[in-house]
């Protein structure tokens, strides 16, 4: 099958495959041959590409086959995604609502304030996965590779397992839930700015779009990663234990 065919059968794909360093204008390629190109997991593309276009697509099983360095690559790319795309756009039409509204000014600017608010802890719980999350996960993976643990490791592994890091999706989803209950039940509308309107329609579907995006990939996090990094830490302390 060729790129663009996916593209055409679901547009909403096109930022998943750009987290792979493939953008648009790729030309006339099949997806095996740009993937063997560039040096991407064949398997590993196509498999994150159905569980984004497909919501009852489920293949956990597959998913924990890949390595852990692997699965961090992709979602430290999803994160430059959320940080560098997604959250710029939602704030340039946030600002936009804020300086075109003739009405109940007060109230957008407290759309602003509360956006901030949510990307700031967003930007918190991305920063925490980045800094201690995935180095700590791909340390794991260098240990069984190569039979060496250091104590430090071990340390990490008794003070903060893998598992510590599951309530974090929790709270960010939540703030997100609040920002959409805003914008739909409890933000007044503009009777004399049309394009108040019309950006607030698309501020929604953003909201919306990067809600989906966030869930799918708390999913490969939760499920596929923790659970895979759980093993790994019972495996180096097993390796430890063997070289006493």
């Amino acid at each position: 099958m060729k790129l663009e065919e996916v593209i055409y059968h679901d547009y909403n794909l096109v930022p998943v495959i750009s987290r792979f360093g493939i953008l648009l204008g790729f030309g006339d390629i099949s997806i095996e041959n740009i993937c063997k190109e560039r040096n991407i997991n064949l398997d590993f593309f196509l498999t994150i590409l159905n569980s984004f276009h497909d919501s009852q697509y489920s293949n956990n099983k597959y998913l924990k086959s890949f390595s852990a360095s692997v699965l961090t690559n992709y979602l430290s790319k999803t994160h430059d995604y959320y940080l560098n795309n997604k959250i710029p756009d939602i704030e340039h039409l946030i600002k936009m609502m804020t300086e075109c509204n003739e009405i109940n000014n007060e109230s957008y600017h407290l759309l602003d304030k509360f956006f901030k608010e949510y990307k700031t802890e967003l930007v918190k719980h991305i920063e925490r996965e980045e800094n201690d999350v995935y180095p700590y996960v791909i340390d794991l993976e260098d240990a069984i590779t190569n039979k060496v643990v250091s104590q430090k490791l071990i340390s990490k592994i008794e003070d903060s397992p893998v598992s510590t890091y599951l309530e974090d999706h929790d709270n960010v989803e939540e703030k997100l839930t609040d920002l959409k209950n805003i914008l739909i039940k409890y933000l007044p509308a503009s009777t004399t700015a049309k394009p108040v309107q019309q950006n607030r329609y698309k501020l929604i579907k953003e909201l919306f779009v990067l809600e989906k995006d966030l869930n799918d990939h708390a999913k490969i996090e939760d499920q596929i990663l923790v659970p895979n990094v759980e093993l790994m830490e019972q495996q180096v302390k097993q390796i430890a234990a063997d070289n006493e």
